[in-house]
C-alpha cells in the first residue's frame, strides 16, 4: 500500500487549467483516469488526509503510486481526451460499461457495388447505414422479409452472389420475387442502388411517400382491370404497413431521440437507452456498471453519453438527448455532442408530456435490468461460494459462514420500537425463519440498548432450549413476542444442512433456533456491534461472530477494533452483506409500520366486549364522531339499531375510562380537523401516522 504522501506533486507544479490526469501504479499501469476544469483543485482533493477520503477513493490512491497530467485549452478536448484514453487504458477505478449483449443492427451496406441487407454486430464500418440497434435479430429478420416484397434489395453472402453470377441462376428469392438479382443482370447496379437508398429512406421514417406511390399505382391497375398487379400491390401496401407496426409511434412529432435512465444503488448501477427516430422507438440497449468510484447521477449521464456517441458521428448522434439528470457541468458535454453530430443537439431533462411519459417507461426497464442482475447475481452457485469466502477471508472466520443471522432495529421517533432477525444460509434468504422481535425492555429511543436486549433474548433461548436436550418448552420464538410470525414466504433451501435430529421436533416439524449462526451481523457501526458482542459475552457464547456494516460509508466493523474493514466495492462478500442488511431493514420497518397502523387505527370502543366491527361502525355513523358518542346519553345510544341497554350500559363504562385523545388531525394535508372529530374516527389513511420527517429516513424520523 503506498502512500499518497510519497508522489505527491509539489506545490506549484500542478497547473490551474483545464487537463486530464492520470494515476499509475507502482507497475506503470493506468488505474484511473479523470478531466477537470482546473487540475490543481482537482488533483488536490486526492492528497488530503485518509481519514477524511472516501473508501473508494483511499484505496486508489494508496494502490496509485504516481500521478500525471496533461494541459487542454478547453473542458470539450478534456472530455474527448478522458474517452481516449478511458477506451486504450481500460483503468480498474473508472466506471465500466458492460453491455449486456452484442446488440444485432439491420445494416444497408452502402460501400459495395451491390448494396446487400443484413445483420451486423459489432462495430460499425464506414460507407454501411446502420437502423437499430434491435433486442434481437429474429426481429430484424421478419421486418427485411416483410420489406423485401416492395424493397427486393440484395440480401445474399458474396460467396452465394458470385456463385449465381458464375452460374447465370439466382437464389430462390430471385425466384419469388424477394430479390431483383442483380447477380445475373436484371436489374442495373444504378437502379439496385437507388432501390437500397429507397430502402434505407423507409427505415428512416420517411414511409409516407412510398405508401401512397404504391396506392396510386394500385387504384390505375384497378383501373385498367389488371387485377392480379393491383392485388399484389395491395399486398405489399400490407406488408410495408405491417413493418411500420413492429414500431409503433410513441411521438406524434415524429422526432428523433435518444431516451437514457438510469437505476442504482450503492454497487451498481442499470442504464438503458431507447433510440426513437421518426417518432418510432426503433431501438433497446442498456448496460449494467460496477460503481468502483464514488460516482453521481449525472457523472454516470455522462459516461453513458462517452459510451454511446464516443465513436458517432453525423446522424448516429440524435438532434435531442433525453436524460434523468444533467452532467455537471452540461455545456461541455453539450458542445461535444455538438461537434460529433455536426450540428446543434439538445441535451435535456423532459418536463412533461409524452416524452416523459416516454422516459419512466425507459426508467421502468432500466430498473428491471438492475433486479434481473442482481437476481442472476444472487443465484449464481459460484458468485455466492465465493463471497462467502470473501466474508470468512476479511473477518478471519475459521470456515466460510454457511448460515448468516442480521438484525435491525426500527422505530419512530421512539415510538413502537422493533426488532427484526433475518436468516441467509448458503447466500440465499431462508424466509420461513425471518423473526421479528419487540422492544420491552425499556421506552424510548436507543439503539445500542435495543440490540443488546435484542441479541441477548435470541441466544438466552437458545441456552436453555440446548441444556434441555433441544426440546422446546412451548411454540414462542426465542425472545420474539407472542404474536410475532415469520415473514410469508417459501423458504429458500440451504446447500448445507445440519443434522436432521437436530433440526426437526419428534413430528417431524422444524425445530426453531435449532441451528446457531456462524456469523451474526447488526445494521449499524461500533456502537451496535460492541453491545451485540456484549450480549453475547454475557451468555457465555464465545463461538460465533460478530460484525457490523455501517450504512453511510459501507464500512464493516469487528468488536474491539478502531479501524473497520473496508471490503473492495466490486466484492462479492460486500454484495452480499449489503443484501442481508437490506432485508432485515425492509423486514423491521415493514413489521414497524404495521405496528404504527394497528395503533392508530384503536379506539376505545375496541375494549368493549361483544362489540364488533359492524355496530362499532354503526354507532360512528349515528353519532358522526367519539367526542359525540362520549356525551350521549345510555338511552340515546339505546337509539342505535342493534345496541341493547346492557351493551349501552357497557359502552358509557368504557368510554369513561378512556383518556379522550387530541385533536385529530388530517394525515393527508396536516390540517388539525374540527374539534368534533377524534382520533378514534378514521378520517386520514389509517396506517399514516403524523410526522414531520420522511417517513422512509433510516436516520432521524424513522429507521
Amino acid at each position: 500500500m503506498a502512500d499518497p504522501s510519497s508522489y505527491r506533486p509539489r506545490p506549484g507544479e500542478i497547473p490551474d487549467s483545464p487537463g486530464v490526469y492520470r494515476f499509475r501504479d507502482e507497475h506503470r499501469r493506468v488505474i484511473y483516469v479523470g478531466k477537470a476544469k482546473s487540475l490543481r483543485q482537482r488533483l488536490a482533493n486526492y492528497f488530503q488526509d485518509l481519514a477524511g477520503l472516501h473508501p473508494r477513493t483511499r484505496s486508489m490512491v494508496t494502490t496509485a503510486a504516481s500521478v500525471e497530467w496533461t494541459v487542454v485549452s478547453t473542458e470539450v478536448e478534456a472530455l474527448q481526451l478522458e474517452y481516449s484514453w478511458i477506451k486504450e487504458y481500460d483503468p480498474r477505478f473508472n466506471v465500466k460499461y458492460r453491455d449486456d449483449k452484442s446488440y444485432p443492427y439491420l445494416a444497408v451496406t452502402m460501400n459495395e457495388e451491390f448494396p446487400r441487407v443484413q445483420v451486423m454486430r459489432g462495430h460499425k464500418r464506414k460507407g454501411v447505414r446502420y437502423f437499430g440497434p434491435y433486442a434481437h435479430a429474429w426481429a430484424i429478420r421478419d421486418t427485411v422479409d416483410l420489406m423485401l416484397r416492395v424493397f427486393p434489395v440484395r440480401t445474399c453472402s458474396a460467396g452465394v452472389f458470385k456463385n449465381a453470377a458464375r452460374t447465370g441462376r439466382p437464389c430462390l428469392l430471385g425466384y419469388i420475387g424477394k430479390c431483383s438479382a442483380p447477380c445475373v443482370e436484371r436489374i442495373s447496379p444504378e437502379d439496385h442502388r437507388e432501390l437500397a437508398e429507397e430502402f434505407c429512406d423507409f427505415m428512416a421514417g420517411r414511409t409516407g411517400t412510398y405508401l401512397r406511390r404504391l396506392e396510386r399505382r394500385m387504384a390505375e391497375a384497378a383501373e385498367e382491370m389488371e387485377y392480379e398487379r393491383a392485388a399484389r400491390l395491395r399486398d405489399d401496401i400490407g406488408a410495408l404497413k405491417k413493418a411500420m407496426e413492429k414500431n409503433a409511434v410513441v411521438l406524434a412529432d415524429a422526432t428523433d431521440a435518444d431516451l437514457i435512465a438510469v437505476a442504482e444503488d450503492e454497487l451498481e448501477a442499470a442504464v438503458q437507452i431507447f433510440h426513437v427516430r421518426g417518432g418510432r422507438v426503433r431501438g433497446q440497449r442498456g448496460w449494467v456498471t460496477d460503481k468502483v468510484e464514488e460516482i453521481t447521477t449525472g457523472a454516470l449521464v455522462e459516461h453513458a453519453l462517452q459510451q454511446l456517441y464516443g465513436e458517432e458521428t453525423g446522424d448516429a448522434v440524435p438532434r435531442e438527448v433525453l436524460v434523468p439528470a444533467l452532467p455537471d457541468p452540461v455545456e461541455p458535454v453539450q458542445e461535444w455532442l455538438t461537434g460529433r453530430r455536426g450540428a446543434n443537439v439538445s441535451l435535456r431533462v423532459p418536463q412533461r408530456g409524452d416524452k416523459k411519459a416516454l422516459m419512466e417507461t425507459v426508467q421502468r426497464n432500466a430498473q428491471q435490468a438492475l433486479v434481473l442482475h442482481k437476481t442472476k447475481r444472487a443465484s449464481d452457485l459460484t458468485t455466492r461460494s465465493r463471497a462467502l469466502e470473501e466474508i470468512s477471508d476479511a473477518l478471519g472466520l475459521d470456515s466460510a459462514p454457511l448460515r448468516i443471522e442480521c438484525y435491525d432495529i426500527s422505530h419512530l421517533q421512539g415510538d413502537d420500537v422493533v426488532a427484526s432477525m433475518v436468516v441467509f444460509e448458503d447466500g440465499l434468504a431462508r424466509k420461513s425463519e425471518y423473526r421479528r422481535f419487540q422492544i420491552k425492555g425499556f421506552a424510548g429511543q436507543d439503539d445500542v440498548r435495543s440490540m443488546h436486549e435484542v441479541i441477548t433474548r435470541r441466544f438466552r433461548r437458545y441456552l436453555a432450549e440446548k441444556e434441555r436436550t433441544g426440546e422446546w418448552a412451548d411454540g414462542e420464538e426465542p425472545g420474539a413476542e407472542p404474536g410475532a410470525q415469520a415473514d410469508p414466504g417459501a423458504a429458500s433451501a440451504g446447500l448445507a444442512e445440519p443434522p436432521a435430529s437436530t433440526l426437526t421436533e419428534d413430528d417431524g416439524r422444524p425445530k426453531r433456533f435449532a441451528y446457531p449462526p456462524q456469523l451474526v451481523v447488526v445494521d449499524g457501526g461500533a456502537p451496535q456491534v460492541a453491545a451485540a458482542q456484549r450480549a453475547l459475552d454475557e451468555l457465555g457464547i464465545d463461538d460465533i461472530a460478530v460484525c457490523g456494516l455501517a450504512k453511510r460509508l459501507e464500512e464493516v466493523w469487528l468488536p474491539g477494533d478502531d479501524d473497520p474493514v473496508v471490503l473492495p466495492r466490486t466484492s462479492e462478500g460486500l454484495y452480499l452483506l449489503q443484501r442481508i442488511r437490506d432485508e432485515a431493514h425492509r423486514f423491521a420497518i415493514t413489521y414497524q409500520r404495521t405496528k404504527r397502523a394497528k395503533r392508530f387505527r384503536s379506539s376505545p370502543l375496541d375494549d368493549v366486549p361483544g362489540l364488533g366491527e359492524t355496530r362499532k361502525q354503526a354507532l360512528i355513523k349515528h353519532f358522526g364522531s367519539l367526542k359525540r358518542l362520549r356525551s350521549a346519553t345510555i338511552e340515546q345510544i339505546c337509539d342505535v339499531p342493534g345496541i341493547g341497554r346492557k351493551t349501552a350500559e357497557t359502552i358509557v363504562a368504557a368510554l369513561a375510562q378512556a383518556v379522550p385523545g387530541g385533536p385529530a388531525v388530517n394525515t393527508a394535508t396536516g390540517e388539525i380537523m374540527d374539534d368534533t372529530e377524534e382520533p378514534g374516527q378514521q378520517t386520514g389513511s389509517p396506517g399514516e401516522p403524523v410526522s414531520t420527517g420522511a417517513p422512509d429516513e433510516r436516520r432521524g424520523q424513522e429507521r
